[in-house]
């Protein structure tokens, strides 16, 4: 609840800033005066917690208030409406003003979707199999059996940054690489982190993630924007909105919260 207070100052503050510089998503939304944002069905944590994004609780929930803040929508004008992903990056008219669950910008989506600049880069993380131990420090991953699917952008960090003292076992997708280590053929494996999480609480019974490195070690981090109509006229506020939570620090605030001490995943120097 203290966390959900001061989550709600700092919006009403940020609101307020936006406000008062004129509301840029004036005559450019779905129902004048909200904003209608959707989320996936359900919603996972800890993009959101307990399937409830109105709550402002988890990463994309708290990032979503946020940019709305300023943006200059009060929290009680955020309307929240749900869809599927496959629905929302079809192409056609959309029931919401902009979505957020997890899309990763490509230039494929982008010739019938509209995305707005990114919110989040993610890093690589590592899954540990649960019968394996280590440190989350470079040297206590050298001496770990590890997969990679030879062809992913993690095998060069895998090579390059972490060295292990025996050459990976290289797999043809990220299906043979989670199966080897179901079978108890490797130690560990490097994925996005949003992949390792689904990974942990799904699919690799007793795994675990052990870290996770900065994104601005990875040579190509799969980068998250937010979803929109193609032809938005709300994008360039959308931009210009993330820009400035950019640049005062608050996603990285949100990120480290949400995606750090929430999950435990600590940063591997």
């Amino acid at each position: 609840m203290k966390r959900l207070a001061f989550a709600t100052l700092g919006f009403a503050l940020s609101a307020t800033t936006a406000m008062a510089a004129g509301h840029c998503a004036g005559g450019k939304t779905l129902t004048e005066g909200k904003l209608t944002i959707a989320t996936g069905n359900p919603a996972y944590y800890p993009w959101v917690l307990d399937d409830d994004p109105a709550s402002g609780n988890g990463f994309e929930a708290a990032v979503a208030y946020a940019l709305a803040g300023e943006m200059g929508f009060d929290a009680a004008d955020v309307v929240w409406v749900r869809s599927s992903f496959d629905e929302a990056i079809q192409p056609g008219v959309k029931n919401f003003d902009i979505n957020m669950q997890q899309f990763s910008i490509t230039p494929e989506r982008d010739e019938i979707v509209d995305f707005s600049t990114p919110y989040y880069y993610a890093p690589m993380a590592v899954l540990l199999s649960g019968n394996a131990q280590a440190d989350a420090t470079l040297d206590g991953l050298k001496d770990l059996v590890w997969g990679a699917v030879g062809s992913h952008t993690s095998t060069p960090m895998l090579t390059g940054t972490i060295q292990p003292n025996t050459d990976p076992l290289l797999y043809g997708d990220n299906a043979d690489v989670t199966a080897a280590m179901q079978a108890g053929q490797i130690d560990a494996a490097l994925f996005d982190l949003p992949t390792a999480l689904y990974l942990s609480a799904v699919v690799v019974e007793g795994s675990s993630i052990l870290g996770q490195f900065s994104a601005d070690r990875a040579t190509n981090p799969d980068q998250f924007g937010v979803l929109m109509e193609e032809g938005n006229a709300i994008k360039a506020c959308v931009d210009e909105a993330l820009a400035v939570l950019g640049d005062s620090g608050s996603l990285a605030a949100i990120e480290a919260e949400w995606l750090q001490e929430t999950t435990g995943v600590p940063v591997i120097e």
